[in-house]
């Protein structure tokens, strides 16, 4: 690890020494962040727990006894990091900007390993502008929850950094226009195989995005759509014979959102109808509604999930706020014949509360998130996907956060 960190540090002065030769101008940032959390059961969560989204199902050992029902908790630094935000030269009359941005998230089972956020170069006219590289999906966009848990809302908020290239348009009437093209890398849809990039990389068609917002006097408001499409498998085996298929399962998703910031005050929300959302961080994913008896090719139909929050945050230096989450299990609307692929697929509902309150200094944060959450599981109905006869769990986190920023 060390010699990742002098690796990007001695790149980070090599830039440095570019800029100033070539008239660059350039800005260092970074933080230094420990998450220190307590769960009262066991979760799905990735980051050994520090990315948390909702508590695991009952699991009866021989005696009946849940053996979730177990507390945990740790202490991490993993999320510190440091980038560098670098501007010009201008090409003709197009502003030119370029952020690099690594933390120790790392990746799989490999924690501690330097990752790369963001890597993007952008290109303004003004009222145009093109993005080119690795940053915020654009369903997380400009609208996202203001907490200390690092999941950010999720899974009732997107939560994905992908590559991308975007368009934006800004009228001088508040009006902004986005249209993107996305790839997989780090955040990844569900399949057969598992979480994978080959089902979007066979596809040859990138995930498509487009918005319309209006930004006023401190308001933001719009809608988004979504559409992925995916190819599953390209070969089947059936009596020891293999077979070339050509599956694609094409889902599109839907959002509305709306943001209020004032000097002491933010009131922010989003609405979506989400359908095979897994590369975001969410529940969701396919099902198999009819198989060829010859070849074993497969049809399939995405599961549709309706996720909601709400967050109301207040103060400068002292600020308590609340972020509210529910999402619903709205099933596939068709006949399941086979198999599902997905996260949370056997969830019918989730239900969220964080109360937090941080002590807010120049370059410091200290906080303490409490955050309740329920989720209800049961058995699947195969004529249309729903979770019917379900049962409730519930989770307790308490996650304390210290911040330096510089």
């Amino acid at each position: 690890m060390k010699r990742y960190l002098l690796l990007f540090a001695a790149l980070c002065m090599v830039m440095a020494g570019y800029a100033q030769k070539k008239n660059f101008s350039y800005t260092f940032y970074g933080q230094v962040r420990g998450d220190l959390f307590y769960n009262s059961r066991a979760n799905a969560e990735t980051v050994d727990g520090l990315f948390y989204l909702y508590p695991k199902d009952k699991n009866p050992d021989a005696d009946g006894n849940d053996l979730n029902a177990t507390a945990n908790g740790s202490f991490y630094l993993l999320y510190s990091r440091l980038g560098v935000d670098v501007k010009g030269p201008n090409i003709g009359n197009a502003v030119t900007t370029a952020k690099l941005e690594a933390d120790f998230r790392g990746s799989g089972s490999n924690w501690a390993v330097l990752r790369i956020r963001h890597a993007y170069v952008n290109l303004d006219w003004g009222k145009s502008a093109v993005l080119v590289g690795q940053t915020w999906h654009p369903l997380f966009g400009d609208v996202s929850p203001q907490m200390l848990n690092l999941s950010t809302g999720a899974p009732f908020q997107p939560f994905n950094r992908s590559p991308q290239i975007r368009y934006r348009y800004t009228s001088g009437k508040g009006l902004q226009l986005t249209g993107a093209v996305l790839w997989q890398l780090q955040y990844l849809s569900a399949g057969p195989n598992g979480k994978s990039e080959e089902y979007i990389k066979n596809s040859c068609i990138p995930e498509v995005y487009v918005s319309a917002d209006y930004k006023a006097d401190g308001l933001i408001a719009g809608v988004g759509m979504e559409m992925l499409s995916l190819k599953p498998r390209l070969q089947t085996t059936v009596d020891n014979r293999t077979y070339k298929v050509n599956e694609r399962v094409t889902s599109l998703s839907f959002e509305a959102h709306a943001k209020y910031t004032a000097p002491n005050w933010l009131i922010a929300g989003k609405t979506l109808l989400a359908s095979n959302l897994t590369q975001a961080s969410m529940l969701g994913g396919y099902a198999v509604t009819s198989i060829d008896s010859r070849t074993g090719e497969q049809e399939y139909t995405p599961y549709r999930h309706s996720m909601t929050w709400l967050n109301v945050v207040y103060g400068k230096k002292w600020k308590p706020g609340i972020f509210v989450g529910y999402l619903k299990n709205l099933g596939t609307g068709k006949t399941i014949a086979g198999p599902t692929y997905g996260v949370g697929l056997d969830v019918d509902q989730v239900f969220t509360t964080n109360l937090q309150l941080s002590y807010n200094l120049p370059h410091w944060k200290l906080g303490v998130e409490y955050s309740p959450s329920f989720a209800w599981y049961g058995t699947m109905n195969a004529e249309n996907g729903k979770i019917e006869d379900t049962h409730s769990v519930t989770n307790h986190r308490v996650l304390g956060v210290l911040i330096y920023m510089f």
